[in-house]
């Protein structure tokens, strides 16, 4: 049943908000937080976080619809990564990071020599933080689609404008995924992209990056569960080194473009284009 009012939802792995609405915002790479082992394993550099998706949670809940829902990671993807599968079989064909990655985007080691996590710690964060997120983040999306016959999913992430070893030059601003069109109906990717290239920032649909194991998925239009991935570069919005500063100017920019893609999503209703 639809709830009338928004509920907050905070537990150790993630926070939410559960709304009446159709739209649900996931976010899981913006967490922060390190188990102890993982911390005394890191090394110095590593700790600090630079693959993190800074912000994204604070921007998704201020874009956030009349409604919406929203699933925030709380660990950090150097724990696990949320949008790998359970296998950690590759998405991409080129250079990439793991499910449990002992490198960073620049392939530097994320642990001291010989803290590498051996099968056994492995298997322990995928069933601690992997498991119970992508049960919650199922469970959120069943909830939706009971209540609306449908749910329309805008999995969140950012990354710096440049990391040579992933992608060549500067990464367009605004990057939307579709998994080649196979994750969402092509009239709600057609709106949202219209959005995106309204918005005065450079956009792409289906570039470098077209969506991840989120997007792919739970993106499944003939079971009702339409899925988008905005990747965002980083200097749209806050500073590319650390201390990884939020930018309220450029900040403001960027959530009116993106507060425009909420608005094109919210605005489809699946099967309406074919009444049309």
């Amino acid at each position: 049943m639809a709830n009338d009012t928004p509920q907050q939802v905070e537990t150790a792995l993630f926070n939410g908000i559960s709304g009446d609405g159709p739209v649900l915002l996931n976010v899981p790479h913006a967490g922060v937080d390190l188990p102890e082992g993982l911390r005394a394993a890191l090394t110095q550099e590593a700790l600090d976080l630079c693959d993190t998706d800074w912000h994204m949670d604070r921007i998704a809940r201020d874009i956030l619809p009349a409604g919406g829902s929203l699933l925030a990671a709380r660990m950090s993807r150097y724990a696990v990564d949320l949008n790998r599968p359970r296998d950690d079989a590759p998405l991409y064909a080129g250079a990439t990071t793991g499910l449990i990655s002992t490198i960073d985007f620049d392939g530097r080691p994320l642990y001291r020599e010989g803290m590498e996590p051996d099968a056994e710690e492995r298997a322990a964060r995928i069933a601690d933080y992997w498991a119970p997120y992508h049960a919650a983040l199922a469970a959120e999306i069943a909830r939706i689609r009971d209540a609306h016959g449908y749910c329309l999913l805008l999995d969140v992430h950012s990354i710096r404008s440049h990391v040579p070893r992933l992608f060549e030059g500067r990464l367009p601003d605004l990057n939307l995924g579709t998994n080649s069109g196979a994750s969402c109906a092509p009239a709600l990717s057609d709106a949202a992209f219209a959005a995106l290239e309204a918005s005065g920032f450079s956009a792409v649909r289906d570039g470098r990056f077209k969506g991840g194991f989120i997007t792919r998925h739970y993106g499944d239009p003939a079971a009702h569960v339409h899925a988008l991935q905005i990747e965002i570069a980083q200097d749209c919005y806050m500073l590319e080194e650390s201390p990884w500063t939020y930018l309220p100017e450029r900040a403001d920019r960027l959530k009116t473009a993106l507060g425009a893609l909420v608005a094109a999503m919210t605005g489809f209703v699946p099967g309406a284009e074919a009444e049309a």
